[in-house]
């Protein structure tokens, strides 16, 4: 049973500067919530309690997110609405928060290094919250993957080999990885072995094809739409898609987009 969840939370988020210089990519929202709250809402809806996250210089405000505010909610019984009220404390009611810094940006994989004191020996799930995936069954519980390898199962694979971001025409299949793992304790060593690539940074796949040699690794091509909120164009295309699906502000925005002759 997976227990805990790992969520990398250190980078800069270059992409959306000047948004993102003193506001971590994150938090950024959502519709109403903000990036990060979605992938905590997957792991905690497929079983898992405790949440690690790693954050660095200037990511105090996820967590306070995650926190009680006890002036907010104060505020809100004093004026009796119960329903925000339960909003707000239903955020730290979601799991249990851990937090380890990563003071470098040293990669994906050091990130996932940092975390070995508490996660322990057992597997655990690593989610980067700027993966947002639109599913009905949460894709943790999909048991998913992205990898070239040969198919063994519905929907599932035998990793063969990873390439980490390889050109179009030179990429060994059409399946790709993207921010959902579920990994074993194994991952550790192999992550302290691995040399740095590019840019200094340890790769997570680098270590991921490390452990091909010793132990069967999978894949599951999961059921769902993804998008790369990591841009600004997936990030838009995601804020309309489940905005359109709000049934408080759905309808009024697919007016709108009908009269302005968007959609």
């Amino acid at each position: 049973m997976i227990r805990k969840a790992v969520f990398p939370a250190a980078g800069f988020g270059t992409r959306f500067l000047p948004v993102t210089k003193a506001s971590p990519k994150e938090m950024l929202p959502l519709v109403d919530k903000p990036l990060i709250q979605h992938g905590v809402e997957e792991a905690r809806a497929s079983g898992i309690r405790d949440m690690i996250i790693v954050t660095g210089r200037g990511k105090n405000a996820i967590e306070d997110h995650f926190d009680v505010s006890f002036e907010l909610e104060a505020m809100l019984a004093k004026k009796g609405d119960r329903k925000l009220h339960s909003l707000v404390r239903s955020i730290s009611d979601m799991g249990d928060f851990f937090y380890v810094r990563q003071n470098l940006p040293l990669g994906l994989g050091h990130a996932v290094l940092r975390t070995m004191d508490m996660v322990g020996e057992e597997p655990f799930a690593v989610i980067l919250s700027d993966d947002v995936i639109d599913s009905k069954v949460p894709v943790l519980r999909q048991m998913y993957g992205i990898i070239e390898g040969r198919k063994i199962g519905k929907g599932v694979y035998e990793i063969v080999d990873m390439v980490e971001k390889p050109k179009p025409e030179k990429a060994p299949s059409d399946l790709a990885i993207i921010g959902r793992y579920i990994l074993p304790p194994s991952i550790f060593p192999a992550l302290q072995a691995i040399k740095p690539g590019a840019g200094g940074e340890l790769q997570l796949t680098d270590a991921i094809r490390a452990l091909l040699s010793e132990e069967r690794v999978l894949g599951y091509e999961f059921e769902g739409v993804r998008y790369d909120a990591g841009t600004k164009l997936g990030f838009l295309m995601a804020n309309i898609s489940f905005a359109l699906k709000d049934p408080e502000i759905g309808p009024l925005l697919r007016e709108f987009l009908r009269k302005e002759r968007i959609s």
